[in-house]
């Protein structure tokens, strides 16, 4: 962050030689900040919490502005009026991606399916995710791996000295990469160290994650595109080969062996005759964004649950009364009435994805009485529509009561709660995190009470975060585990 400033003073003479070729005069824009030259309104966002910043302008500006960042223009839906419009109302002409330089590879924006525009070859990727890959039947073939997984976490847990704190999203995250792996390939993907350290996969998709979210001045001034000042495109292509070649030795050995027995996402790739670029692409989406949202959204909503020990009895009674002595099973979840709407009041407070992944314009198209032009960026702001007082009573309070009371419900249908997005551009990922997120959440509460180091009184505990490529809490939670069942 310290070289950004320094590189703009290089910038200067250069944008303000090509602003003529790049300003000419739109009509009907949305309303917003007043642009500084060269830099845009980039000094409103440079927080460590850019989605809060952008909550706080819609106040004053309304639920769709425009800002600049640098020389990119950028539109922010903050409310769900707003978000419908651009999900729903108009999803075909709102359905492009802005991809970040760093992540624009070719062998993998081509053949993703978050980061490619609609192309026929989306659509195809799209239609077999839905009726092959996130299936029921795919998913209940895969219960008993996913329970054993957790079992093998409170193992680890259960295993710490007495006293012994942990940080909840190293265990949380390394099992959901091997929940993913048996869903994936049929394999695990991380084994646990001594100290709960980061290790292979979980190491190289998490520094390529933060390679992805690091600013990048490319993004902000698109005609310096091709320069890579700082290395990032190279040093995320580096994680990238690293990752693919964790697993090229397996999908090699399932194309020799051509073993039609395994239930698992690669075989339905082999059987439709995806190509190892197609692959390499779905796998990296499936483990990279996968893990890291999950294991996101359980740390916040174990920090809620400890900062009011009230809420946690009340989890913990549910579970006590639903599931008794018995490890927790996935058969179980539909009855857990209670630890549904903590999760979901966690995701309203804290969604993984802030501003869900970005939009593109592909078309010039009208947004609430303004013009959205084409290849404008379009983000929605989940986070700011979470918090709207006028649909959320108490709005900054967690309270997961206020789930038990209404149908509001995340999946994309009530635009006053989108965690995982709405419409064509839904995440498709959807039907497996409502399944891992409250099994995972749900076993160590059952397992284990929980504690905070050094003694700290629960209502001391701060709730900080920070926007990496999710929102993750700063600093990372760390508290001690003491067996209960």
């Amino acid at each position: 962050m310290a070289l950004l400033p320094l590189s703009l003073l290089f910038l200067v003479p250069l944008f303000l030689l090509l602003q003529p070729i790049f300003s000419r005069k739109l009509k009907n824009l949305p309303p917003g900040p007043h642009p500084w030259p060269v830099i845009g309104n980039l000094l409103s966002v440079l927080s460590p919490c850019p989605h809060v910043d952008l909550a706080r302008l819609s106040r004053v500006h309304g639920p769709l502005m425009l800002l600049k960042f640098g020389a990119q223009p950028v539109i922010v839906a903050s409310s769900p009026e707003s978000a419908e419009q651009i999900l729903k109302t108009r999803g075909s002409a709102m359905s492009g991606r802005y991809i970040p330089h760093s992540l624009r590879m070719r062998d993998h924006t081509e053949h993703s399916v978050v980061w490619t525009d609609c192309t026929e070859n989306w659509k195809m990727l799209r239609r077999i995710a839905r009726t092959q890959l996130f299936t029921t039947k795919m998913l209940d073939a895969h219960i008993r791996v996913r329970e054993e997984k957790v079992a093998e976490m409170l193992s680890y847990v259960a295993g710490k000295k007495g006293g012994e704190a942990v940080k909840i999203t190293e265990f949380v995250f390394g099992t959901l990469l091997n929940v993913l792996g048996h869903v994936v390939f049929s394999r695990d993907v991380f084994r646990y160290g001594e100290r709960g350290d980061e290790v292979g996969m979980q190491r190289l998709i998490r520094e390529m994650l933060y390679i992805a979210a690091s600013p990048n001045l490319a993004d902000f001034y698109p005609f310096i595109g091709g320069l890579d000042l700082f290395g990032l495109n190279r040093a995320c292509l580096e994680r990238l080969r690293d990752v693919t070649a964790l697993w090229t030795p397996v999908v090699k050995e399932r194309r020799a062996v051509n073993d039609h027995s395994k239930q698992d996402f690669l075989q339905v790739l082999l059987d439709n005759d995806f190509r190892d670029p197609q692959i390499n692409a779905i796998f990296l989406e499936t483990f990279g964004p996968g893990s890291e949202t999950s294991s996101t959204t359980i740390e916040w909503a174990m920090a809620e649950l400890i900062k009011q020990p009230s809420k946690m009895a009340k989890v913990v009674e549910e579970l006590d009364r639903e599931v008794g002595t018995n490890p927790l099973k996935e058969a179980d979840l539909p009855r857990l009435q209670y630890l549904d709407a903590c999760i979901k009041e966690t995701m309203r407070l804290h969604p993984a994805a802030p501003f869900l992944i970005p939009h593109r314009a592909v078309e010039t198209t009208p947004v609430m009485g303004y013009t959205v032009p084409k290849d404008y960026q379009v983000l929605v702001n989940a986070y700011a529509i979470g918090r709207d007082p006028k649909h959320w009573t108490d709005p900054d309070s967690f309270v997961p009561e206020r789930f038990l009371e209404t149908e509001v419900d995340y999946n994309g249908n009530h635009f006053q709660f989108i965690p995982f997005g709405a419409g064509r551009r839904m995440c498709m990922g959807l039907p497996l995190a409502s399944r891992t997120i409250p099994l995972i959440l749900g076993s160590l509460l059952h397992s284990f009470k929980w504690e905070l180091p050094d003694g700290m009184e629960p209502e001391k505990l701060e709730m900080n975060g920070k926007l990496s490529l999710t929102l993750v809490r700063d600093p990372p939670l760390v508290a001690i585990p003491k067996l209960r069942m």
